[in-house]
């Protein structure tokens, strides 16, 4: 009886606190719809007097609107991936690991794991990543995220104000919701600013359209500003081939840490992000080129790296029965915490 209270009691707490998770995209949606109301009717329909003026100015403020809004969907309903089931523990080894009381056997059952896995990123001592909440080797820039319980490829963050991890499936659409709130923003700062002005000096009549222009602004500057700041930064690690995450924490290779171990240049670096397909950059179509697991690394060769040297690496070792190429590397496994 007792558990049973226990179990409902966790559950109405996990039910509580996934709701209050939606409370800051509920914000965002509120300012974005009164936004709309203001800008729209307020601005445009009942203080701007030219016509030729007002059509341009809804024009434009639409077309941005539905590329802020569909970005902003996009970033919130795009799930994390996770990786791959040859990164998972097997039912056996999984229950043969947790049976297994000696330290030195488990590091070796892992050993074993991760010898016929692409893995070329290490802890901080040198060990293969491997994550005991998830059970599954870490492919490279993968990280456990406590806020969605799970292991996400290339992470870069979890982000409150779209209640969704950012990683490998998103990371496109996150940053073209950036570069569209920014948009967004400017244009209404700079298209009400001249009629902020007659309001303020009492050129226009005292109207409630006043109080929406006047705070139209001000909130319009506001966002511009910090999303200006956070646009930037996400620009920078894109042009740098970083996450968030290796930001603060450089990767670890085989020959120890490099922040830059990923950076292959500008142009490329947007590549893997934003893919080659040039149509597609200002849309919120497809993701990131690749599989997520594997990466192009600066310090590899081609003959080191299966996504330089062949895009079907997988496919012909799984013709030679094997899923993945075997590691050259003997190191000793540690579960990273």
């Amino acid at each position: 009886m007792r558990r049973g209270w226990k179990m409902a009691l966790s559950g109405g707490l996990r039910f509580c606190r996934r709701m209050l998770a939606w409370v800051p995209v509920l914000v965002i949606v509120l300012v974005v719809l009164w936004s709309y109301y203001a800008y729209v009717f307020e601005m445009c329909v009942v203080t701007v007097a030219n016509t030729v003026e007002k059509v341009i100015y809804l024009a434009v403020y639409h077309a941005l609107f539905v590329f802020f809004i569909w970005t902003y969907w996009k970033s919130i309903f795009t799930l994390p991936h996770q990786p791959h089931q040859k990164f998972f523990m097997s039912y056996g080894d999984k229950e043969r690991y947790e049976n297994e009381e000696r330290p030195e056997v488990q590091k070796q059952m892992l050993l074993d794991i991760a010898k016929k896995l692409p893995v070329y990123t290490r802890t901080g001592n040198g060990a293969v990543r491997f994550c005991d909440r998830c059970h599954l080797i870490k492919p490279d820039r993968c990280h456990h995220c406590s806020v969605c319980s799970m292991c996400v490829l290339k992470m870069d963050h979890h982000c409150p104000w779209v209640n969704n991890c950012i990683g490998f499936s998103n990371y496109k659409f996150f940053l073209q919701f950036l570069a569209y709130s920014v948009l967004y923003c400017l244009y209404i700062a700079t298209t009400v600013f001249q009629y902020f002005i007659k309001y303020w000096v009492g050129d226009l009549p005292n109207t409630r359209s006043k109080f929406h222009v006047l705070f139209l602004l001000f909130v319009a500057c506001m966002f511009f500003v910090s999303l200006m700041i956070l646009f930037g930064y996400h620009c920078w690690l894109l042009s740098r081939n970083k996450t968030t995450l290796e930001a603060f924490s450089a990767p670890v290779f085989l020959s120890g840490p490099d922040k830059n171990g990923f950076n292959l240049g500008f142009i490329r670096n947007f590549q893997q992000v934003f893919g080659e397909n040039k149509k597609l950059w200002l849309l919120p179509i497809g993701s990131s080129p690749g599989d997520g697991h594997s990466f192009p690394m600066r310090s590899m060769n081609e003959s080191q790296n299966p996504l330089l040297a062949n895009e079907e690496h997988w496919e012909d070792n799984e013709e030679d029965g094997r899923d993945f190429p075997e590691s050259s590397s003997s190191l000793t496994i540690e579960m990273e915490t």
